[in-house]
Formats: C-alpha cells, structure tokens, sequence
C-alpha cells in the first residue's frame, strides 16, 4: 500500500454491498476530517472477472460518489499469501479494516455488521483520528519549541 508524507487513519474496504452498511455512520462522522482516508478496493483475483471489472470501470464511476472515485482501487492481486495473516479467509464476503498512519490493521470485520460492530468501527476510527491529531500537535509543539541548549 501506498502511503503519503502526511499521516492519516485510512479505512480500506473491499468492495461489496456490506460495506455499506458497515461504514455509513463512520463516513458520515469522520468524512470531513483531513486525517481520514476512505479506500475502496474492488479485488478480482480470477483474471476474467478483472478484467470485465476494468472494461466496466466507466460504468462503475457512476455509481461512485464522486468523492470516493480517486479512492476507488480495482486489484487483481493474488491475496494467497497475505489472506490468512489478513483474515480473509472467506473469499465470496467483502472486509472493512481500519488501518493507522503505519499502515497496522486496528480493527476488521466482514459479513453482515451488527449495530455493534457499526458503532465499534466509529468508535474506533474516532480512537485512532485523537491519537494521530495528538501526535501532531505533540510534533508541531516540539518544532516551534526550537532547538534546546545544554549546559556545558
């Protein structure tokens, strides 16, 4: 995964119809915040199924809010040896995961969500956007504080 200079706590979900349900609370809570970061990833790992994904994309951007178009991943990349240590272990369901500014999952789930599971992604992104506002301001503090002198 590709990360940019600035941190951000980045939900990444594989694409699916459960998706939303799992993430509409959190998207609606957190989409306005500069440090969060909605991926979607439309993973085909069966080369067929990719590519009528890939000749479909045009299709597929109508159906995207524009917004979450530039997040909008289309994969075909062989998950084998990642998708036990991922937990990926059902390959018919899509996955929500909760990923911090170093790129750890925090929080994951798959299938239908309860209303305890959806409250838990919220609680937890919201969790994750404190800590890393924390650590900025930590950081930002320690910069404008300069450099500190030692007795000699």
């Amino acid at each position: 995964w590709h990360r940019s200079s600035d941190s951000h706590s980045c939900m990444l979900t594989e694409t699916s119809d459960t998706y939303k349900s799992f993430t509409e609370a959190t998207l609606a809570r957190f989409s306005s915040d500069p440090n969060f970061q909605f991926v979607q990833v439309n993973l085909q790992e069966n080369l067929l199924k990719a590519f009528l994904v890939n000749l479909f994309l045009g299709q597929l951007r109508q159906v995207i809010p524009k917004e979450q178009q530039a997040n909008y991943l289309v994969s075909n990349q062989n998950m084998e040896y990642v998708r036990e240590s991922m937990g990926m272990t059902n390959s018919k369901v899509g996955y929500v995961y909760l990923i911090d500014e170093n790129l750890r999952i925090r929080w994951a789930q798959c299938a239908e969500p309860t209303a305890e599971e959806i409250q838990s992604l919220e609680s937890c992104t919201g969790v994750l956007l404190k800590r890393l506002e924390k650590k900025k301001a930590t950081k930002e503090e320690s910069k404008s504080a300069g450099p500190t002198k030692t007795a000699v």
